[in-house]
């Protein structure tokens, strides 16, 4: 502290003697506060003694003048007794009046141009908070992150360690207002809570707020503002202390962390490629980058694995997701467009080893190799493109593409980092969804290859199957329906859903309809069938792995329908009943008795029977159909019957009426299978139909013959007279030798001849080869030579043998 007004020996005021040059700390006032001043001779002996100092020692100027200093000083050092200059600064303990003692801080300074000193003291915990006050303004102002600043009360800057933001700024001066530093609208905005403060005297504790640099609006930074007020002695209040602490990277460490969790969220909740790429877009923007996109192997998109690919060339990826979709993007990237050919290039190599790389504009132009191409692929106004690889599990199945345009701020080392952590889970997500497509695929083609043709026409029906798997996630399950051609131009109509998804499911549902049709060609009544199915299916899950069994089932609806009556038997294993669409067009789901799924053996099959009248049409589904989860499955059959009676016109093709009737019942993103069979019946015309009582006696087989002949002459089948001579000849022989009356000869004309001898006996007649020397056992024999194929059917009580030629 320097002494001024050296002449002046007033000893009123210790302010008109003093001032002191440090203007940039409001808080030296409080130093001055109460100071006490004192003016000794050379001799050390007291010439004047101001008002704070009778305050301070209670001694007024009359009791000190002219005496010595040391009669006030208690303790006196030795170092101070023979001391023969007075110390320039120091620490002592003052009497009081009143007997105690004042511990007090000192200066001393010699008066200009004259023999006496200036002594100042002060009460040293006065000193001691001064000093403990501007060491911890100093800790606060040497740190990084924090800002102290000191306004007056006009909120012009007093004294701050703020720089103007960027490495190396310079510092902010005093006498700078805020508007000076800050973007107009943040710093008005801060001066309002500052006002506050100021007005109020309440204090702001730790508000968030944002704000930007006049020299850099675009980036903004996140702060931490506790702000309080400045008073005098008095409680006038002097100014604002503002504390900002930069919250910048922890807000950015914050953000990160939500846009991690995010993506975890958010992708790979879905088992489509493209779906899950659409997601990973959109959650990248606008959390890390104003445009993204991500870019997949052409291979990924149907389930492949990627090849690898290095260096300059094609590099066979193709758009698959766009963020923001409704972004003016250039005309070269648009979903489904390949990536262009590339220019080998070092930061191209790089991303191809499965780094993060980020490129300046001029090194997309680069990659691209020309200019005017480049701009095809380039967003307008984007100054920096983040890529990285999507790597897993050994195979890199594309890239993340992120761009920044504008006045953003370009990418940083630690969002390459995070970007890397992104591209590494997001990666996971989209082979999940490839090899869940390939494997989709695969059970999709199984099925497909497992099931009939989708229509079929013969003389009793004309049928139409359509089949639509499950997708977006639920793998396909075991739905499948059939259409058998039976003897004597009969149809048998299947519809089944096994239990369980995936290509266990298939393979289950392969083997079902398999052993259908080989029960279906013994002509088993549907109850008798469905039972020996059952029994097929106990013996599956008997075979399935211990965790598994409880899974291995299905149901089924069995129908089989003869032109000839135009009567249709059917049962059912725990399966939705069939719908009828008449010729009229009235609807009316069977009546059916359900019995129990075929998972369940030892409980019987109930046969229902029903007059069909030609043109009707008969619909066969599976559950995937009519149930549409919410919905009550009562709901959806009368959304399926009402869809049936407008859809089934005489003048509409089935297999176009079961595609729209899928469009229409099924959702858009079907979480089930959904089969359905239509068949449209037909009749036998009964001039194309013979039958005649088999005598007991030994003309019945001559006088079968005759009338048989007769029968075909009519139909103008003269040329299958012989042989159809001979089948009649044996199998009438067969009846009267083994069987039992009444007995029955039927012939059918349609595209084949069928011939047909019921009699009443349950034996089963059996083909085997007959030796040299027998005189018999070449009946069936001769029958499966002469026709194109024979065979037996049971009834009650009863059994028929049949017979088919071909006519040509």
């Amino acid at each position: 502290m320097a002494i001024r007004n050296a002449n002046d020996t007033d000893s009123v005021s210790a302010r008109e003697a003093v001032s002191v040059p440090d203007t940039h700390s409001l808080s030296s006032a409080h130093v001055f506060a109460g100071l006490a001043a004192a003016v000794l001779d050379n001799r050390g002996s007291v010439v004047r003694w101001t008002e704070a100092a009778a305050e301070l020692t209670g001694f007024p100027a009359e009791k000190v003048c002219g005496r010595p200093v040391q009669q006030l000083v208690a303790d006196l050092s030795d170092e101070l007794r023979s001391a023969t200059t007075i110390p320039a600064s120091g620490r002592v303990r003052l009497w009081h009046q009143c007997g105690n003692t004042v511990d007090v801080a000192f200066r001393t300074t010699k008066v200009n141009g004259s023999a006496e000193f200036l002594v100042l003291a002060t009460p040293a915990h006065h000193v001691a908070d001064h000093e403990h006050a501007a060491a911890l303004l100093r800790a606060l102002s040497s740190q990084n992150r924090i800002t102290v600043a000191l306004h007056d009360t006009d909120l012009t800057t007093v004294q701050t360690n703020a720089t103007l933001g960027i490495p190396g700024g310079r510092p902010v001066q005093p006498g700078t207002r805020l508007c000076d530093v800050l973007c107009a609208e943040d710093a008005e905005n801060l001066e309002t809570v500052l006002r506050q403060v100021l007005e109020t005297g309440a204090s702001v504790v730790r508000s968030s707020l944002q704000v930007s640099w006049r020299h850099d609006p675009a980036r903004r930074h996140a702060l931490s503002l506790s702000a309080f007020r400045l008073e005098d002695a008095r409680g006038r209040p002097t100014g604002v202390a503002a504390l900002y602490i930069d919250g910048t990277d922890q807000l950015r460490a914050r953000r990160h962390l939500e846009l991690t969790r995010e993506v975890a969220e958010q992708v790979g909740g879905s088992l489509d490629v493209v779906r899950t790429a659409q997601d990973l877009a959109d959650t990248l923007v606008p959390a890390f980058g104003d445009l993204a996109a991500v870019d997949l192997a052409t291979s990924v998109f149907d389930g492949d694995e990627p090849s690898e690919q290095l260096g300059s060339g094609d590099p066979h990826l193709r758009n698959a997701a766009l963020a923001p979709t409704t972004a003016a993007w250039p005309p070269g990237i648009k979903p489904g467009n390949s990536v262009p050919p590339l220019s080998d290039h070092p930061l191209l190599r790089s991303s191809q080893h499965g780094q993060t790389v980020i490129y300046g504009r001029e090194d997309i132009v680069a990659l691209i190799g020309d200019p005017l191409s480049a701009e095809n692929f380039l967003p307008k106004d984007a100054h920096a493109v983040m890529v990285a690889p999507l790597y897993a599990r050994g195979l890199t199945l594309g890239n993340i593409v992120v761009w920044r345009t504008g006045r953003s701020d370009p990418f940083a080392e630690d969002e390459a980092d995070l970007m890397r952590q992104i591209a590494s889970r997001s990666a996971l997500a989209i082979d999940n969804a490839r090899r869940y497509t390939r494997e989709h695929r695969a059970a999709v083609a199984l099925q497909q290859r497992l099931l009939p043709p989708a229509t079929t026409d013969t003389p009793a029906a004309e049928t139409a199957g359509v089949y639509l798997p499950a997708c977006d996630g639920a793998e396909i399950s075991g739905d499948w329906y059939d259409a058998i051609a039976l003897p004597s131009l009969r149809l048998a109509l299947v519809a089944g859903d096994v239990v369980g998804h995936g290509i266990a499911a298939s393979a289950t549902m392969g083997r079902l309809r398999t052993a259908i049709q080989t029960l279906a060609d013994l002509e088993l009544e549907p109850d008798e069938l469905l039972t020996r199915i059952a029994d097929l299916v106990q013996r599956l899950a008997a075979e399935a792995p211990p965790g598994d069994r409880d899974f291995v089932g299905a149901t089924c609806l069995y129908a089989v329908y003869d032109p000839v009556t135009c009567r249709c038997a059917m049962a059912s294993a725990g399966h939705p009943p069939p719908v009828l669409v008449r010729p009229d067009g009235t609807t009316e789901t069977v009546g059916i008795a359900p019995g129990p799924p075929l998972a369940l053996s030892g409980m019987p099959y109930e046969t229902t029977t029903i007059d069909l009248e030609p043109g009707s049409v008969l619909a066969l589904y599976t559950d995937g159909l009519i149930d549409r989860g919410t919905d009550d499955a009562d709901d959806g059959l009368r959304r399926l019957t009402h869809a049936l009676a407008a859809s089934c016109r005489a003048d509409r093709a089935l297999d176009e009426t079961g595609r729209a009737l899928l469009i229409d019942l099924v959702d858009e993103v079907p979480r089930d299978d959904a089969t359905l069979l239509l068949a449209r019946t037909r009749a036998i015309p009964a001039e194309y139909t013979a039958h005649r009582e088999i005598p007991v006696g030994p003309a019945a087989v001559s006088e079968a013959r005759e009338w048989a002949t007769r029968q075909l002459t009519t139909w103008g089948l003269d040329d299958l007279l012989f042989t159809t001579e001979l089948i009649i000849s044996e199998l009438v022989t067969n009846a009267i030798r083994y069987g039992r009356p009444p007995a029955e000869l039927r012939l059918i004309r349609q595209n084949v001849l069928v011939c047909e001898v019921t009699d009443s006996s349950s034996t089963q007649p059996r083909l085997r080869r007959a030796r040299t020397t027998d005189e018999g056992g070449r009946g069936l024999f001769l029958v499966a030579q002469l026709g194109a194929r024979w065979g037996c059917r049971h009834g009650q009580n009863r059994k028929t043998i049949w017979s088919e030629q071909l006519i040509e």
